[in-house]
């Protein structure tokens, strides 16, 4: 009686692990920015206390220059008033080069009220 040999052949190991090298190399790229769009959450956060439009906006330099977050300025800030609190808005896209022609498109945007 002849056996059957069950699992994964070579070509399919090579398959997944290219899949899933692949997959880590964009989650290196994507996580970044991930970590950067937190910043910029917590810079909004502080900013939303200033009492002018101009002070919101320094506030949030001062604090994106501590962070370093380079994908937004302060003069991007949407800053507008709902009741008696400030809300801090902002929005902005982050392109990851994947190969060739092929690019990932984030899109980010919150506010801080």
């Amino acid at each position: 009686m002849k056996n059957r040999q069950r699992g994964i052949s070579f070509i399919g190991i090579l398959f997944v692990g290219g899949v899933l090298a692949f997959s880590g190399v964009i989650a290196a790229q994507v996580f970044p920015t991930l970590v950067e769009f937190q910043a910029i959450k917590k810079a909004a956060g502080k900013a939303k206390d200033g009492n002018t439009v101009a002070d919101v906006k320094t506030i949030f330099d001062k604090a994106a220059q501590i962070d370093d977050i380079k994908s937004i300025a302060g003069k991007d800030l949407v800053v507008t008033k709902e009741g008696d609190k400030t809300v801090v808005s902002f929005a902005y896209n982050k392109e990851i080069h994947i190969g060739g022609p092929a690019f990932l498109l984030l899109k980010y945007a919150d506010q801080a009220k």
